[in-house]
């Protein structure tokens, strides 16, 4: 048999859903009070986290709901538990199928029946799966839009008794969503073949807009919404300008030896290339993306999911359905290609509670490159694409709390410090004190006067040719060495000048035409020029890196709980990360626990977890 098609329970013991322990802690009791009970049993939670209880009270009233939570955020518990709750069977529909055989692979591991149906089963296991939903066997069925709107599985449906249709990736089903699928769209007819069904929407990233759109594309005319906060409180965010790229890299890398991360390149090339490099400096790294064999790609994913390798050099196609949950960096070596895209790759990092690190290497050039895929798209698709990108630059360019511009995207007010970002770092080490601020508003009249007289044509590396004198042909042929403020900012330094044209722009001085690059002056900016307002900026600070070690108080066991985790995960077959979080090791690190009963008190041990490893 080959890997692909692998059973769904390799190396894990099956476990049937009427097990005692399962029904024991049910019986007799109220459904919020046995959800609770399963969240310990089961899951080895203590409490549920934000919003899970709400959504998972209104599920088991049978009301259909459509949930919002973050990445990282606890989804899969919203329809995990209340389906160990319903009679019948729970079909889950994602369009990742690696997602599938990490849910399955997590669930069995915690005593639970289930199974998914896609692609990469050969026929006997296709088979093997359809039988044991249909003999109700399964708690848990997990398949793609495409393989669900298949005759057969429909029939399969029709057969078994179907308690609740969890959509997954909700978002897909709306046009107005950053990963539209046209399949997704056919889902209103399966929910309307299985009206008994209770009918859960799970989506991370959701303007109003599109949480609308999804209400409406499934006919959720009396739906409840739950809306949790997207502020992954545990992700240090900073943005840097992209100078030296290989040297930014490794310069980020040294402060995550023997850490997991993921490094998003925009292209197969520079994938490759940068691979290559860091791994030629010693580093661990390995290439994933599309044009690489269907072998050495599974491959490189299985290294890195189950700790092989610490770090993925890979295009945006990498991560979707990907629960590693010790991801302790995400880095951006090019631009995402909207902020939608740019949240759900940074969620990718610390699912499990801990510190993990984001940076973005920001350039003008991956900004230009962006919007001439805009252009030469869909003219109809071209408003909104600018409009997520712009919403990116913001983000990027802000000297305020990283957090105010990316939260507000989707909805949510935010007010900093959260003491989480570069920007609010340097207000935590006292660098937004008066003797850090600089008043730069004569450097900003002379910028602005400078992209006023040469027509508003011309982007900032223009501008600050002129500013510093430069001879280069661009500014001679344009005569712009005639101009009153030629060389007339020598005094500053160009790099400090670049940041500063971004700090404009960022503050709303000036406008930046995403096609070309030309600068533009706001009204803003004219009271700047007009001696009706003054500009003051801040100096930029390294970003501060907080690693899981410094979180632990004994840092060797931890190390050896690693380890003993990894030969359990090489037995069983499955990710590390399927016997124990890194969050539960590091309690386990800091408490000590002596006994089952104290071992029981950890997150993440549950009754199933402590028979079989305790």
């Amino acid at each position: 048999m080959s890997p692909a098609s692998t059973p769904p329970s390799a190396g894990l013991p099956p476990v049937l859903p009427n097990r005692e322990s399962v029904e024991s802690t049910t019986a007799g009791l109220d459904d919020m009070a046995a959800a609770r009970r399963l969240l310990k049993t089961v899951f080895g939670h203590d409490d549920f986290w934000p919003n899970q209880a709400e959504v998972i009270e209104n599920v088991l009233r049978r009301r259909d709901t459509l949930a919002v939570m973050p990445t990282g955020g606890g989804k899969s518990v919203c329809y995990q538990l209340p389906a160990l709750l319903f009679d019948g069977l729970t079909l889950v529909v994602s369009p990742l199928i690696a997602l599938m055989q990490d849910q399955v692979d997590q669930l069995r591991a915690l005593g639970v029946a289930a199974a998914f149906l896609n692609s990469t089963l050969d026929y006997r296991d296709y088979v093997t799966t359809m039988q044991e939903a249909r003999d109700g066997q399964l708690k848990l069925l997990y398949t793609s839009p495409e393989t669900l709107l298949r005759p057969e599985t429909l029939r399969l449906l029709d057969d078994s008794r179907l308690a609740s249709l969890v959509i997954d990736e909700a978002h897909c089903i709306s046009q107005w969503g950053h990963d539209f699928r046209p399949e997704y769209r056919q889902l209103l007819d399966v929910r309307r073949r299985y009206p008994d069904a209770v009918c859960i929407a799970l989506t991370a990233t959701a303007t109003p807009r599109v949480q609308r759109d999804i209400q409406e594309s499934l006919g959720f005319d009396d739906a409840d919404v739950f809306v949790a906060s997207f502020n992954r409180r545990n992700l240090q965010l900073a943005v840097q300008p992209r100078s030296n790229g290989l040297g930014q890299t490794l310069a980020f890398l040294q402060d995550h030896r023997d850490q997991s991360g993921i490094i998003y390149c925009s292209t197969r090339d520079q994938v490759d290339s940068l691979a290559l490099e860091l791994a030629e400096r010693g580093w661990p790294a390995f290439p994933y993306h599309a044009g690489l064999d269907d072998r050495t790609r599974q491959e490189n994913q299985r290294r890195f999911v189950h700790d092989d390798v610490a770090i993925i050099v890979a295009t945006i196609a990498f991560g979707m359905g990907i629960n590693k949950s010790n991801v302790r960096f995400v880095l951006h070596y090019n631009l995402p290609k909207n902020i939608e895209s740019y949240y759900q790759e940074i969620g990718r990092s610390g699912r499990d509670g801990l510190p993990a690190d984001c940076l973005l290497l920001f350039s003008q050039a991956d900004v230009r490159t962006i919007m001439y895929f805009i252009n030469e798209g869909a003219a109809h698709e071209q408003r909104g694409r600018s409009a997520r990108l712009q919403a990116l630059i913001r983000y990027a360019q802000s000297g305020q709390c990283r957090r105010e511009p990316l939260l507000a995207y989707f909805g949510e007010t935010f007010r900093g410090p959260c003491d989480a970002c570069d920007n609010c770092r340097k207000a935590v080490a006292g660098e937004h004190s008066d003797a850090a601020q600089l008043d730069v508003t004569e450097q900003a009249r002379l910028f602005l006067t400078c992209v006023r007289d040469t027509g508003q044509m011309f982007g900032a590396v223009h501008i600050v040719d002129i500013l510093w004198g430069s001879q280069n042909k661009r500014v001679l042929n344009r005569r712009h060495d005639r101009l009153p403020m030629y060389g007339a900012g020598k005094e500053t330094r160009k790099h400090d000048w670049r940041r500063l044209a971004n700090e404009f722009i960022s503050q709303g001085l000036l406008e930046q035409d995403m096609q070309h690059g030309s600068l533009r002056v706001t009204p803003k900016g004219q009271a700047v020029l007009d001696g009706q307002q003054v500009f003051v900026a801040q100096e930029a600070v390294p970003i501060r890196v907080d690693r899981p070690g410094d979180l632990i108080h004994d840092t060797a066991l931890f190390e050896h709980l690693r380890a003993l985790r990894r030969g359990l995960a090489e037995e069983a077959g499955v990710p590390p990360y399927v016997i124990f979080s890194d969050r539960t090791l590091v309690e386990m690190a800091t408490w000590f626990p002596q006994s089952r009963t104290s071992l029981l008190q950890v997150d993440g041990v549950g009754q199933h977890k402590l028979e079989r490893y305790g």
